[in-house]
């Protein structure tokens, strides 16, 4: 984070007062990704989200990183529930079993659409027509929560055995992944995410 960190102007939401936070959002919110194993990532980080706040994830995503062997689907796909009960016991964590649960059963249903569409990514960005769709919102409240590709999205993913992943949360998973870029027009990264798109 440089100096004059203040003084940049950043999206609304962001508390600027934890560093890992603003470094979170300069570097990684909103930057498209197609890379499947970064898109599980995400995906296991968001759905553990359901109510917490992303920071308190955030902060746990190393201990996510060991706990669910660096994001590797299909490694995770193979905990029993012998791995189950050792993760309740993880601190790295959010202990929660039907958390822990949904993100071994994801990592199956993950490889199931990777099968299904060659990647992960071709089937996520289909969503969006394989661009991100940039908004121009400023105001805190401007920003919705959920949009109708979220609910179809979401709506397809439970189809498909996804767990944790309602259209709230999928919308937040894709703005992280840069499906949408939703940094504020007046944030300087709304911009620099923009010219990332391929």
């Amino acid at each position: 984070m440089s100096d004059n960190a203040s003084s940049t102007c950043r999206c609304p939401w962001l508390d600027t007062s934890k560093p890992d936070y603003v470094a979170y959002h300069d570097e990684e919110w909103g930057v498209p990704i197609y890379d499947d194993n970064k898109i599980f990532e995400f995906l296991t980080l968001e759905s553990a989200q359901a109510g917490l706040s992303w920071y308190t994830i955030l902060k746990k995503r190393d201990g996510y990183r060991k706990a669910f062997a660096n994001f590797d689907p299909n490694i995770v796909k193979t905990f029993d529930q012998d791995k189950v009960e050792l993760l309740l016991q993880d601190a790295g964590i959010v202990r929660n079993r039907k958390k822990i649960e949904a993100a071994i059963n994801n990592a199956a249903c993950f490889l199931e659409v990777q099968k299904e569409f060659g990647s992960f990514s071709n089937y996520i960005w289909g969503f969006v027509e394989h661009k991100p769709i940039v908004t121009t919102f400023d105001a805190l409240e401007d920003f919705p929560a959920k949009i109708e590709i979220s609910d179809a999205l979401a709506k397809d993913l439970k189809k498909r055995g996804f767990k944790f992943l309602g259209s709230t949360t999928v919308y937040a998973h894709m703005q992280a992944m840069g499906m949408v870029n939703d940094h504020s027009i007046s944030c300087f990264r709304h911009e620099e995410v923009k010219a990332l798109a391929k």
